[in-house]
């Protein structure tokens, strides 16, 4: 039977901790958390369940959870965040294939949670993402605050049932704060990759494309309201992130 690492990055994440750890405990051979220098009760928390408990200044989103795929010990490596747990599906599926893992890496579905409800449509779901892999297959990549798992050229990948549970986001103004942090970053990523100068036609198009897409195309409007503030929220933070990189290139001229 194959080992397998269960890998968390946390910060401030009391809420959510336990759901998290208490999803992993009988399914993985180690949990790691890799801790942000919390100050609410999250390494209390985990404390009980006699986690592997370091504490890194925060690196950057990719950095963070680079680092703490390296702290793993065993051969797989299952990674979650703190506000993510796996589903009783997912985890009986994990179980009854531990001892035939036979793919370098495994993807998933991942259902959110949206101010108590859970979404399944829009650009949510189902939001496929690799979380399980061989220790050594693959890295996270991507533009933050955007990262994911990528596997090796080569590597083999299959298809886990059951999904993992996300709580997004518990209130609409939380959300609204998360925009405006997150486009902030994905701005200043854009501008360090030295990616092309963003124009009018950018700000005024991608916004709305990218409402049709998440309401209409992904059927968002199958969610009613909740699809629908997901949508306008989606287009909102395009719109935020293209005026926050032509203020960031206006700058360097």
């Amino acid at each position: 039977m194959s080992k397998i690492s269960g890998v968390i990055i946390t910060f401030n994440e009391e809420q959510y901790i336990e759901k998290c750890l208490s999803s992993l405990v009988d399914v993985v051979d180690e949990i790691v958390v890799v801790d942000s220098f919390s100050t609410d009760k999250t390494k209390q928390i985990c404390e009980k369940y006699k986690v592997v408990f370091i504490e890194q200044e925060f690196l950057g989103y990719l950095e963070q959870k680079n680092f703490a795929l390296q702290r793993a010990s065993h051969e797989y490596v299952l990674s979650l965040d703190g506000d993510e747990a796996l589903s009783s599906e997912l985890q009986e599926h994990i179980l009854s294939i531990k001892n035939n893992l036979k793919f370098d890496g495994y993807e998933l579905n991942r259902l959110n949670n949206y101010c108590g409800k859970w979404v399944r449509h829009t650009n949510w779901y189902p939001d496929s993402r690799i979380r399980l892999i061989k220790k050594d297959s693959g890295k996270w990549i991507g533009k933050n605050p955007h990262d994911f798992l990528e596997l090796n050229q080569g590597s083999t990948k299959g298809k886990l049932k059951g999904d993992l549970l996300h709580w997004a986001y518990d209130t609409r103004s939380e959300h609204l704060q998360k925009v405006d942090y997150f486009t902030t970053i994905a701005a200043q990523s854009h501008i360090a990759k030295n990616k092309k100068k963003v124009g009018y036609f950018k700000i005024l198009v991608n916004p709305w494309w990218k409402f049709i897409k998440s309401y209409i195309i992904n059927k968002g409007f199958l969610d009613g309201y909740t699809g629908f503030t997901i949508s306008i929220f989606a287009a909102f933070g395009t719109f935020v992130k293209y005026i926050k990189v032509k203020e960031l290139q206006d700058k360097q001229k």
